[in-house]
């Protein structure tokens, strides 16, 4: 299947799943489900495949066992292409729209420590403060789970005190359900912001290997 954008019932079937997060709505609009938003969105992973490698669909029941939300699916679908641990390409769509981005979004075991020996590093700080005024002078939020404090042992006058309060971080840009949502121009600006946000990904690759 050659993907040609994502079609209104995508969209139409969030809305409802929303207002209605049961195995009832489920089971009567799977089909939706199916044709809608899996067919188009494993498109989409395969026409980006060439350049960023192997897209990975998620699947869209939530783990609720530890949950108090026991809504039993999950109100998007997302895509994620790894390059490391928990690092990547992403791409979602839900009601409100699409989101693309890049970047670390769940530090593992060790790599936290090594996150920050890395940026606490000028040799290699510097280069991710450069690329991150990158990613924020191209537009691009940068989100992730953050301290609100200072990680111990890190003096408060630390030129990269921002990036040292990160356990996660990533970048993206969002958009509303627009015309050109359902056409094959999602490719290309996702294929965009995937490239700008190479540099984050290729940083966050190189210094923080799996354990």
């Amino acid at each position: 299947m050659s993907f040609s954008g994502f079609p209104d019932d995508a969209f139409v079937f969030y809305e409802g799943l929303e207002a209605d997060n049961s195995r009832t709505y489920w089971t009567r609009h799977r089909r939706l489900y199916e044709d809608a938003v899996k067919a188009p969105m494993a498109a989409l992973g395969e026409e980006l495949e060439a350049e960023f490698g192997r897209a990975h669909l998620f699947r869209p029941n939530r783990d609720v066992r530890f949950a108090k939300d026991k809504s039993p699916y999950k109100t998007h679908q997302g895509a994620y292409v790894a390059t490391g641990e928990a690092i990547g390409y992403y791409v979602q769509i839900d009601a409100a729209g699409l989101y693309a981005g890049a970047g670390l979004y769940a530090a593992q075991g060790g790599q936290l420590a090594r996150y920050r020996e890395a940026v606490d590093e000028e040799i290699s700080g510097v280069p991710l403060e450069k690329i991150m005024d990158e990613v924020r002078a191209a537009g691009y939020t940068v989100e992730g789970d953050r301290l609100k404090t200072r990680p111990r042992g890190v003096p408060e006058d630390h030129p990269r005190l921002d990036l040292l309060r990160h356990r996660s971080l990533h970048a993206g840009r969002r958009f509303d359900p627009e015309p050109w949502v359902h056409t094959p121009e999602v490719a290309a600006r996702v294929r965009v912001i995937w490239r700008d946000l190479a540099p984050l990904v290729e940083w966050l690759t190189a210094h923080l290997p799996a354990d």
